[in-house]
């Protein structure tokens, strides 16, 4: 500050311009650097800059302006505070734009505003350089003329929460990555916040997803939990679309119903989604066969390669679990040990090693070797074109199966002959597989796995959509992750 002279000394008066501005009154009072900066720029003085950077200084407000588009509302104050003995944290105050009027969150239509809360209400922001963010607002009362006196909407955020949408979709995104425990552990929240910004995101996805167009779908099951706990899980495996359509508990005729409710809502007659369905893959379940061919009538029911190879690998390895078995009880040699995965591998997978060894089995006379031959000669069945040569083949080779009587194989056969009819529907589907359904349920283990499975129905229902329904998502200004 500058001391012991005035302005005279400073300035002369004879150097004041002639403008239309009132003229520079004489005064004694101390003159500062701020006052001597107010004077140059008048009489047409010249400051001088001693940086030749420019400012770079950015206000937090703006920042805030920046990532968020609130109409109608503006932010007044933005200060570091403490309250009690929690840490400090950045309060920024909202008011509303003069003359705004309040949104009714009913209809979204501006009403009139005739009542403000004494004391503000508090709403979470993303933190900022781990420093949290507190939205401080006074809510208003509005009289909608159809829905009567209601609070106001507020655009930052949904109902009664704390949150703010921005914090809910951060921390729901993040969810995707990393189990709700670490998502509340790396960003100082709870993990009930983290569950309600998931479930908030899921249900907003939920009424917002379309489900018109889909043309194939796959029905599955899996066990959640010890006890034999099963969901059975739809997906659609349409071509550049795939996706968990429904979850549902237990592995009933209702738990599928259930989803064909739920696709045909809002649609009636010829109309209904169901309908339009021109492909299902599903297992042999026969509470899910009975469903599909009520709800499913033109669509073209799939049992594929997958379910097929598996029921007839166990008929493989029953038979060689009995084999081994028989030759204990008989005092025999033991020459199928560790011999397990020789016959489930494929040939083309086999090593060298377990090629040799296999080559020395095959020369001996037991049932596992003629059902492992039978199985190896099923795979003929794919390379067919034809679903009328294909039936011929899948004939005959029952017929050979039956007269091995090896019960496991001549069991597997019973299974064929059952679901005959839909077996040769993969030729006319061109070689459609529930591949995907398998590769998208071991995403659902990897989704148990990584949380160490879930309390609730609910939770796991959620987070499954989450992880697994593609979801549409709200837009925001800005992406936080």
């Amino acid at each position: 500050m500058l001391t012991g002279f005035t302005i005279d000394s400073v300035i002369p008066w004879s150097v004041a311009p002639q403008q239309s501005r009132p003229p520079l009154r004489r005064t004694t009072d101390i003159v500062t650097n701020k006052n001597i900066s107010v004077n140059r720029g008048r009489i047409g003085v010249t400051k001088q800059h001693y940086s030749s950077h420019p400012k770079t200084e950015m206000q937090l407000k703006r920042i805030l302006k920046k990532v968020t588009k609130y109409k109608g509302f503006v932010f007044t104050n933005v200060e570091c505070r403490h309250e009690g003995t929690a840490d400090e944290f950045i309060s920024v105050t909202i008011e509303p734009r003069k003359g705004s009027r309040g949104i009714c969150p009913e209809c979204n239509k501006p009403c009139p505003t005739y009542d403000t809360e004494q004391t503000p209400r508090w709403f979470q922001f993303v933190d900022m350089w781990a420093i949290p963010v507190w939205f401080a607002y006074w809510m208003r009362r509005i009289e909608c003329r159809e829905h009567g006196i209601r609070t106001e909407k507020v655009p930052w955020s949904n109902g009664k929460s704390n949150m703010t949408t921005e914090l809910m979709q951060f921390l729901a995104n993040w969810a995707r990555r990393l189990s709700y425990t670490e998502v509340a552990t790396c960003f100082g929240v709870t993990y009930g916040k983290v569950f309600r910004s998931v479930e908030w995101i899921v249900e907003w996805g939920l009424q917002h997803r379309v489900l018109e167009g889909i043309a194939s779908i796959g029905v599955d099951e899996i066990c959640y939990r010890i006890g034999r706990k099963f969901a059975t899980l739809v997906y659609q495996i349409d071509e550049g679309c795939v996706r968990l359509l429904h979850v549902s508990f237990g592995r009933t005729e209702k738990s599928l119903i259930r989803f064909f409710v739920m696709l045909n809502k809002g649609t009636v007659g010829l109309a209904k989604r169901s309908l339009k369905i021109e492909f299902v893959c599903s297992d042999m379940w026969k509470p899910y066969l009975n469903v599909i061919a009520k709800w499913c009538g033109n669509a073209l029911n799939i049992l594929d390669r997958f379910h097929i190879k598996k029921h007839l690998n166990e008929a493989v390895d029953q038979t060689r679990r009995d084999t081994v078995k028989k030759l204990k009880e008989r005092g025999k040699e033991q020459v199928l040990t560790k011999s397990r995965f020789l016959f489930l591998k494929n040939v083309a997978n086999l090593t060298a090693k377990q090629s040799v060894r296999l080559s020395e089995l095959l020369g001996l006379n037991l049932p596992i070797i003629r059902a492992y031959l039978m199985k190896e000669d099923f795979e003929r069945f794919w390379d067919y074109r034809s679903g009328y040569w294909a039936g011929r083949f899948l004939d005959e080779w029952c017929v050979r199966a039956m007269r091995s009587k090896i019960e496991p194989m001549k069991k597997f056969v019973g299974t064929l002959r059952r679901h005959r009819e839909l077996l040769l529907n993969w030729f006319k589907s061109q070689g459609l597989s529930s591949g995907i359904v398998e590769g998208l349920n071991n995403k659902v283990k990897t989704t148990l796995k990584r949380s160490y499975g879930f309390r609730t129905e609910r939770t796991l229902e959620v987070s499954l959509y989450h992880a697994l329904g593609k979801l549409p998502e709200p837009e925001f200004t800005h992406r936080f992750w």
